[in-house]
């Protein structure tokens, strides 16, 4: 099965740091193609014009045209051109506009009959410093917070360390729960957004499949944990024995506090049940049978920023099925809930 695309969209009020931290990403990428879709505001697309020259792909939306849409064709033109096998894009950015409303933008990813791709998240980009006078000038403001499945809190060297923490606390409150990531001149791991490749590596066939990806994991301490950053941590979940698929559905609706994203495979319990890929990114929970996918083992990796690895591990390990018998194929309604309606159909 052909890993989908992931679409990133990254909004923020005017002078948050989005454009700085698209150029980030760009620079510090080595082999992931990233195709950009930039949603600027006005007659002279400056935002296109910075990313310009740096990324593989581009379309350039002009005059807030994506916020203010209600037909999703136009940007469903944009994605079959990002998504064409030949252009060889790992991940489509869409950096809404400054006054972009970013619930419409993530319906109009959400909503794509495009098959190869799948929504990556929204970021929510905010300026530290400015914080407070924007939520004042922007009441809509917390509204994007609670839609956000990660905030960028950016240019937090203008503040101290004390008053970083009492923001990230606000904002964590006012987001309900989301990741908040402090940082500094839009920089952020790649790797909390995207499986970052290196063109470079020999590696068989045109694109590494997940289980490739699950493989990728340096650096672990004796626990399986991964400490990439200090404010982005990782941990993997291996289980030999079926899970039970409320038990999973339950924790990808309930995740842990700081978790962003969950991606793996999962067996269940139940008889002839396939084996699933899973894709948990902020809220949005995604589950694909593998059509010609051998049985094995449960791999999951979850990756956060202010994340309790070993309480989120502890909850992965109830969802294993301790029962004697088998379950039965009602146990399974709750994963179909999140099978992509082209597949159930």
């Amino acid at each position: 099965m052909a890993e989908r695309i992931p679409v990133v969209i990254v909004a923020g009020f005017l002078g948050a740091g989005k454009t700085t931290l698209l150029n980030d990403l760009l620079h510090n990428n080595r082999g992931t193609r990233i195709g950009v879709v930039v949603n600027d505001f006005g007659s002279v697309n400056i935002d296109a014009m910075l990313v310009a020259g740096q990324v593989d792909a581009m379309v350039s939306l002009g005059g807030g045209c994506v916020c203010c849409a209600v037909d999703v064709s136009e940007l469903d033109d944009l994605f079959t051109r990002l998504t064409d096998p030949r252009a060889g894009i790992d991940v489509i950015v869409v950096e809404a506009s400054g006054l972009a409303e970013p619930r419409n933008l993530v319906r109009m990813v959400v909503g794509s009959e495009n098959p190869r791709i799948r929504y990556g998240g929204l970021l929510q980009v905010v300026d530290a410093a400015e914080f407070a006078s924007s939520r004042d000038r922007h009441p809509e403001l917390a509204s994007h917070l609670r839609l956000a499945d990660l905030v960028v809190v950016n240019k937090v060297d203008r503040l101290g360390a004390d008053d970083v923490e009492r923001l990230r606390s606000e904002i964590a409150a006012i987001a309900d729960g989301a990741p908040v990531y402090a940082t500094t001149r839009g920089r952020i791991d790649p790797g909390l957004l995207f499986d970052t490749r290196d063109r470079d590596a020999p590696r068989i066939g045109e694109q590494l499949s997940l289980d490739e990806l699950l493989l990728d994991h340096d650096h672990h301490d004796g626990d399986g944990h991964r400490h990439l950053h200090d404010d982005y941590t990782s941990a993997v979940f291996n289980s030999g024995t079926a899970l039970h698929p409320r038990r999973l559905i339950d924790f990808l609706e309930n995740p842990p506090r700081g978790l962003f994203r969950a991606k793996g495979f999962a067996t269940f319990a139940v008889p002839g049940a396939q084996r699933y890929v899973v894709h948990l990114v902020g809220r949005a929970i995604t589950l694909e049978p593998v059509r010609r996918g051998r049985a094995g083992d449960t791999e999951l990796v979850l990756i956060g920023t202010g994340l309790d690895t070993e309480a989120a591990l502890d909850r992965l390990r109830e969802t294993v099925h301790t029962g004697p018998e088998p379950l039965d194929e009602q146990a399974l309604l709750a994963v179909w809930r999140y099978v992509p309606e082209e597949i159930t159909a």
